[in-house]
């Protein structure tokens, strides 16, 4: 006597399955096909034994968790490639300006003599004193600069050492110093440099390239020269 089974779609997909085994294993379950199989199974059921109602909401429930989770993945990646278009877009229009950035540093030469930037003085103070040095730290000059409107102070290096002539190419840096509660105090630099090319990078996205110094993000530049 032949026995039959009690579940014929679990046969059914057994039998199919052995025959697609060969196919690729890489194809996935799409909503489309989810229900397709869902509604076999409705039909197909042992009608003395039906498909549980919370195991089908389950299922359902499952499915539809993944597909959306799956969905949002792809908004996610659809918007960081947005965002990153923007950036480079952004960032590209910055090639040959100069940009502040958040270090006195800046890079010296015949094609650009002078070095401008901006220190930030909490408060005001008769005079500030500037000391420019060298990749090796040794000094080239020092000048005085005027700390009576406090906040942000415009500062220039014109180039020069102390001797009164100019310096060779190079990477020099400003670093300033004022008096405050009637103590020394380092007060912060930044320097103008100049945007050479645009890199896009996937961890910190658009990095502007500088002359001399090397990249610097785009979201940590503080300002763009007008000159």
């Amino acid at each position: 006597m032949s026995v039959s089974s009690v579940n014929p779609f679990l046969d059914s997909i057994s039998v199919k399955g052995d025959s697609e085994t060969k196919k690729s294993n890489n194809q996935q379950l799409t909503q489309e096909d989810f229900f397709s199989l869902l509604s076999r199974q409705l039909s197909m059921q042992d009608p003395f034994k039906p498909v549980d109602n919370d195991q089908m909401i389950a299922q359902m429930a499952s499915f539809s968790t993944v597909d959306g989770i799956s969905k949002l993945n792809e908004e996610i990646v659809n918007l960081n490639t947005v965002m990153t278009s923007s950036q480079a877009l952004q960032a590209s229009g910055l090639v040959g300006q100069k940009v502040l950035i958040p270090a006195g540093t800046g890079y010296v030469s015949e094609e650009d003599p002078t070095l401008k930037g901006v220190i930030t003085s909490p408060e005001k103070m008769p005079s500030i004193k500037v000391t420019v040095e060298d990749e090796a730290g040794q000094v080239i000059k020092t000048f005085d600069v005027d700390g009576s409107a406090g906040g942000n102070i415009d500062v220039e290096w014109d180039g020069l050492d102390k001797d009164g002539k100019p310096v060779e190419a190079g990477i020099y840096t400003m670093k300033a110093s004022g008096v405050v509660d009637g103590k020394s105090q380092d007060l912060i630099v930044s320097a103008y440099a100049h945007v050479t090319s645009v890199s896009l990078n996937s961890a910190s996205g658009a990095v502007l390239n500088l002359r001399g110094i090397g990249g610097i993000r785009l979201a940590d530049v503080l300002a763009v020269s007008e000159v």
